[in-house]
């Protein structure tokens, strides 16, 4: 077992002291891995960048209800406890009526028309927010239907559709980049199995000898799989760099764009898990690949 260990530690060595010797064709496939490996990732750190945003949207789930006009504080507030004691609902808060008036008029810049009204038009309103386990379409449907059905509520309004819209389009978006990933996960292949080709018609010679003092098809074949192996590992280190890169030079744009909206919200990477799959990925690609044309194309070199 040691000696079985010894040769393979010798042989990854090796194959890496060859690519050292051939530094500009070895770099060039070594980019073009990174390439490849780099741009699903840094489309995988997007879209997940994009849930972050969409997972502070909790707000947009709470269910406006608004009460009649002929309810007032005191009816409101009996109403609050029978639903703080609902299972489906998490919080219960009352907006009043002339709370509701005040920040409209100043916001709304109709504050000189509303002084004419004799009367304040607005309600009442409850804003709800449901339990986590209810934060689904047809839960808060269900919920928003159970509750138009209070004496003292007028109108409920849920408008959760862009939500659910957007979810929608990320989904997609994701299943997109699924696709991408897989496309270019094989030209990967293509690209670490063309150069192993290449690099076995150039040792054709050397594979010969080998095969006639008695070298078999997977010894011959060891050095170039830890050769894929290396271009692989080594594509997937520079694409985890170059999506490093990105995010740290569009994390300022983005916390200012941030700041603009009163959001806090921060452009997060690729992180230790996800960078040390990038490598794996890159390493098993580049070892399939030189797996597949090491197999078919040392079939073809026999000694004369």
């Amino acid at each position: 077992m040691m000696s079985w260990l010894t040769r393979h530690v010798q042989t990854l060595v090796g194959s890496l002291g060859r690519l050292s010797q051939q530094p500009l064709a070895s770099s060039l496939t070594v980019v073009v891995m990174a390439i490849a490996l780099a741009l699903p990732a840094s489309l995988n750190v997007l879209v997940n960048n994009a849930q972050a945003i969409s997972g502070s949207w909790r707000g947009v789930l709470d269910i406006s209800v608004y009460l009649k006009n002929s309810i007032d504080g005191v009816a409101a507030n009996e109403l609050i406890d029978k639903l703080k004691r609902h299972k489906d609902i998490k919080q219960v808060r009352l907006i009043k009526a002339e709370d509701a008036l005040k920040e409209f008029r100043e916001y709304s810049g109709f504050g000189e028309a509303l002084e004419a009204l004799r009367d304040n038009p607005l309600p009442n309103t409850l804003v709800v927010t449901p339990a986590p386990q209810l934060a689904t379409p047809a839960g808060l449907d269900a919920l928003s239907e159970e509750l138009r059905k209070f004496p003292e509520v007028d109108v409920v309004q849920l408008d959760t559709a862009w939500v659910q819209r957007y979810l929608a389009i990320l989904e997609a978006v994701r299943r997109i980049v699924t696709m991408i990933g897989l496309l270019l996960a094989l030209g990967a292949v293509v690209i670490v199995g063309n150069t192993i080709r290449l690099d076995i018609q150039n040792r054709c010679d050397e594979i010969e000898i080998t095969k006639l003092v008695g070298g078999s098809d997977a010894f011959v074949r060891r050095p170039f799989l830890y050769s894929g192996f290396w271009y692989g590992l080594c594509g997937g280190l520079l694409a985890w760099v170059l999506v490093t890169v990105a995010v740290v030079l569009l994390s300022g744009p983005v916390r200012h764009i941030a700041s603009l909206y009163g959001s806090q919200f921060e452009l997060s990477g690729l992180g230790f898990l996800a960078g040390l799959g990038l490598l794996v990925s890159g390493a098993v690609l580049g070892w399939l690949g030189s797996f597949v044309a090491a197999t078919r194309h040392l079939r073809a070199v026999e000694p004369k």
